[in-house]
Order: structure tokens, then sequence, then C-alpha cells
């Protein structure tokens, strides 16, 4: 396998920030952000350069507006159109795929970026054996009913999706269960079907991103603090990896990556990021 070459930094036109464990940290909630070290000089330095920046979670507790205005509490500026959650990818791949009926398992952040797109919108534990597609995202008070909705529509033809399947995220509490990785894996089990992930590292989540920034993939740094998300979509899409190291994935866990799935920079925290642009 090739070894993963670092391009020079100087050439990134754009870039995609992870939020939990990358930019910032909230508490087991993902509520109440604080930004990590660097991280506000360091949007400062890009804006001050006219280089355009989006933020990407695949967290989905919030809308764009409701996670742009969180994040403005902690001093991390980003318009709410810049502000990426996977229902907005969801929104793209549903109109595509032509769906008008959409059974949801999720809190507002999930639903209400269906809704503003115009689509018939189920939330569970209300069935809809009829939904074109079931979607999953932040739903901690699921319960049995909203499970066995979910499994009638998918028996009855319904397509699976999910925003992600990460078990965990990172908080100030460490591990945060994720939510939407552990209802998509018990209808995954009960269905024998496979959900399509929208969220990161999915490439419908690193088109809209880059086009928002309008850069060429070669040019668009991907930073992030997950190795099977922000890392995987660089390396799928022809981007810029930048990995750190204040989230749950420490150096040890990029250095055991396969050679040509390291990240093209390993750096103990966003702080470090900035001194490299400085």
């Amino acid at each position: 396998m090739s070894e993963v070459i670092a391009p020079n930094l100087s050439t990134m036109r754009g870039f995609i920030f992870d939020v939990d464990g990358t930019l910032a940290l909230a508490d087991k909630g993902l509520n109440g952000y604080a930004p990590l070290p660097g991280s506000l000089e360091l949007l400062d330095l890009l804006r001050s350069r006219d280089l355009p920046y989006v933020v990407f979670t695949n967290g989905s507790l919030k809308t764009p507006m409701q996670l742009s205005q969180a994040l403005a509490k902690a001093g991390i500026q980003v318009a709410p159109e810049l502000a990426l959650t996977p229902p907005a990818i969801a929104v793209s791949v549903f109109r595509d795929k032509g769906y008008k009926k959409i059974l949801v398992l999720g809190a507002e952040g999930v639903w209400k970026p269906l809704v503003d797109a115009g689509f018939e919108v189920v939330c569970a534990p209300e069935r809809a054996d009829d939904a074109d597609a079931v979607f999953i995202g932040w739903y901690p008070e699921f319960g049995l009913a909203d499970l066995d909705a979910a499994c009638r529509a998918i028996w009855q033809g319904a397509g699976f999706y999910t925003v992600s399947t990460v078990p965990y995220i990172a908080s100030r509490d460490g591990r945060t269960l994720g939510i939407s990785g552990a209802l998509t894996a018990a209808i995954s089990s009960v269905t024998d079907k496979e959900a399509i992930v929208v969220g990161k590292p999915a490439a419908e989540a690193f088109a809209t991103a880059r086009a928002l920034l309008n850069v060429a993939p070669e040019h668009v740094a991907i930073v992030g603090d997950d190795p099977a998300l922000e890392n995987e979509m660089a390396h799928l899409n022809g981007a810029v990896s930048v990995s750190v190291h204040t989230g749950l994935y420490k150096a040890d866990d990029f250095a055991r990556l396969p050679q040509n799935r390291q990240p093209h920079y390993s750096l103990s925290g966003i702080d470090k990021l900035l001194e490299l642009l400085q």
C-alpha cells in the first residue's frame, strides 16, 4: 500500500470542520459547547484570509440554525447555511429518489429540515407503513413502539436511512452514546436491512459541503477527530485529511490505520493546525 503524502497546507482553499471533539466539546446531552484551544483563533485567521469554511456534524439534535446559535454562544462563528447536519443531505438524497413520505425517528433537528423542504413527515411512534423511507437520527426518547413502526415500514418496502452508525461521540464526559447508531443497529437486526448513511463519510455529504465551498476536492482540507468519518471522507473523495487527537481517538489510533488510509496530517489539536497555517 502506498504511503500518504502530505500536501502543502498553503494550497488549501477551503475547510470542512467537524464539531464535537474537533472545534468544541459539549456536555453529554450535546449542549453547552466549549471551544477547544485554538479553534476561535483558527477561524479568525481563515476569515481574515477569505478562506471559506463549513462546519459539519453528524449530530442531528439541532437544526442548522440551532447549531449556528449554539456555536455562537461559544464564540464559534458560522452562518446557519454553512452549518451542515445530515438531514440537509437527506433532503437532497430523498428528492433525487422521488420520495414524498418519510417516517422519522428523531428529534426536531431530524424532522424539521424535511418538513421545511416540503416532505410529508410522520414522526414515530405514529405508524406510516406506506412511507417511502425511514430516517433515523438523534432520539433519546425512543421506545418499543418507535422500533415497531420503523420495522413495519421497512418490511413494506420503505428505504432505510440513518444519520450515522457510529457507536459513540466525543463530549466533555468522554464517550456519549451514538443513539442513531444504536437504533439503526436494532432495526437492522430485526429487518435484516442495512441502512444507508447520509452523514459523513457519504459521498453525498462531501458533495454538499464542497458545493458550499466551491473549491476543488484536492484543495479542501477535512478536519476531524474520527478515523472512520472525516478521515475516511477525505480519502474517499480526494481531499486532504487533517486529524486531531482532542476527541475519542489518539495519535496511536490513527497510526494503526493502513498506510493508504492514514491522515495527511495527524495533530494533537486544532491549535497545531493554527500554527501550521500562520
